[in-house]
């Protein structure tokens, strides 16, 4: 592009900063500043972090999820029953 090859967000590692490196910036600081809003203490880097809380949830289907599959099941069921009528 433009008498260059490659795409043209790309930069040179030898002539300027490389997008990794403007990713990486700005993850940090994202972090930083979601660290700072909810109040958390600076991490120690000698210490591992561990999170291991679960909650049960519930189980089986949503209504929502229920309702579909409901639906699947019943139009399953009225092919079963049209083939087995000798429908094609």
């Amino acid at each position: 592009m433009l008498g260059f090859r490659g795409h043209f967000s790309t930069k040179s590692r030898s002539y300027s900063t490389t997008l990794g490196m403007l990713h990486d910036a700005r993850r940090a600081w994202r972090t930083e500043q979601a660290r700072a809003h909810a109040g958390l203490p600076e991490p120690d880097p000698t210490t591992t972090l561990l999170v291991g809380h679960w909650d049960y949830l519930g189980s089986g289907y949503s209504p929502g999820a229920a309702f579909l599959a409901a639906a699947v099941w019943h139009r399953q069921e009225l092919e079963r029953q049209f083939t087995a009528k000798g429908g094609y």
